[in-house]
């Protein structure tokens, strides 16, 4: 028997000879599919055609005859076949290492959904993500890596715009990821992959991303190996066709570009609670922090701020509050975002799914406002010259927990 498992270990192992392979059985069965590996003392095989297997029976010594049923297998399935029940095993077109990865290709253009990639992901396991291709956003040629300007209104704020980015899970607070022209990354959850691009209007833009996603087979979770720890092996009456449990997940649910839309049961909350997250603002940047907050018309929220940034070298270091209003503020005539606040002062605005902005509103050291609309919530500080600024403030902002 050792000897035997040691033959097709390295046959299977040495010969890249494209698609299906053939594994002649004993008892005289041919079977056409993909041989993914040897585990757990069996080999692993993806069938590409359906077929019909013997299951054997078990011993009994009273019985003078014994009776052969058989199972029917589908296309797709995988199966596990211990070596004694193996003939030979042809490998077809490839290397066994190639088969242990499953690959899928999908395009991906700019709508108001993202991209369901059909494939699911369980935590640890480790993905590829290559994406080729252009698309055109009026006269703008875009390929997956993006432009050198980002669009506050897209999914990914501060990302490349047009670039590639992808996200596991239907959850509206699922980690976003920058996938570019090629990423590997390791799941940090159970769940589909979606894909779309960095941009916020899609209504301007032809043509799409092809994407090839590769991630490597878990053969362990595939198989049923609890009742093997406790059977021996050389017992002949165990059956030698272990299949995994089926299950049809179905389409995967629909994931909405629009902020907030992420949670299939976005109307309700799942608590009456509420969520905590503490951002960086700096007082350098026009656009401000994209906090990765998406409210919705009416969420209470509560921010405080500590810290002190330099407004500049007249305003010089201030707090959260700002500096004193000039006498154009106090008229509402002056030239900062929020023109009745002083220089440097913490102030915020929602932007939409849309790209629309809202009024910027002040903030301080401490606030607690209403959400004036659907969409992404942005901290920065009120000015209207940044580029002489340094330092940043620390925002705790508390807001409804929607999960």
């Amino acid at each position: 028997m050792k000897k035997l498992i040691l033959v097709l270990l390295i046959t299977l192992a040495s010969i890249s000879i494209a698609s299906a392979d053939t594994i002649y059985l004993r008892g005289g069965t041919t079977l056409r599919g993909t041989v993914l590996g040897y585990i757990n003392g069996r080999f692993a095989v993806q069938l590409t055609a359906g077929a019909t297997l013997p299951e054997r029976p078990t011993d009994n010594r009273t019985q003078t005859t014994t009776t052969t049923t058989t199972r029917t297998v589908s296309a797709g399935e995988v199966i596990f076949l211990r070596p004694r029940d193996i003939e030979r095993i042809e490998i077809d077109g490839r290397s066994l290492d190639d088969a242990r990865y499953q690959t899928r290709t999908v395009d991906v253009s700019l709508g108001p959904n993202w991209v369901d990639s059909g494939v699911d992901v369980r935590r640890g396991e480790r993905v590829r993500v290559d994406a080729s291709g252009t698309i055109y956003a009026n006269r703008t040629r875009i390929t997956p890596v993006g432009l050198s300007t980002t669009d506050p209104s897209a999914p990914l704020p501060r990302g490349a715009e047009g670039e590639l980015i992808a996200v596991i899970g239907n959850a509206y607070d699922s980690p976003i990821l920058e996938i570019g022209s090629g990423r590997e990354f390791v799941a940090d959850r159970d769940g589909r992959i979606y894909l779309t691009i960095n941009r916020g209007s899609y209504n301007d833009a032809r043509g799409s991303y092809n994407v090839r996603i590769r991630k490597e087979v878990d053969l362990s979770a595939m198989s049923r190996t609890a009742d093997d720890n406790n059977r021996n092996p050389n017992d002949n009456s165990s059956d030698p066709f272990e299949l995994p449990g089926a299950s049809d997940t179905g389409a995967a649910p629909t994931r909405s570009r629009q902020p907030g839309d992420y949670n299939p049961n976005r109307d309700q909350r799942r608590t009456n609670g509420t969520l905590e997250r503490i951002v960086a603002v700096q007082g350098n940047q026009p656009r401000g922090a994209d906090t990765g907050i998406d409210l919705r018309t009416g969420d209470q929220v509560t921010i405080t701020a500590t810290g002190n940034i330099t407004a500049g070298r007249r305003a010089g270091v201030v707090s959260p509050e700002g500096g004193r209003p000039g006498t154009g503020a106090v008229f509402g005539a002056g030239t900062y975002p929020v023109p009745t606040a002083g220089v440097g002062a913490l102030i915020g605005y929602i932007v939409s799914s849309n790209g629309q902005t809202s009024q910027p509103f002040y903030i301080g050291s401490q606030s607690t406002f209403t959400s004036p609309a659907d969409g992404r919530l942005f901290l920065l500080v009120n000015d209207d010259n940044y580029s002489d600024n340094t330092g940043s403030f620390s925002a705790r902002i508390v807001y409804p927990d929607y999960r």
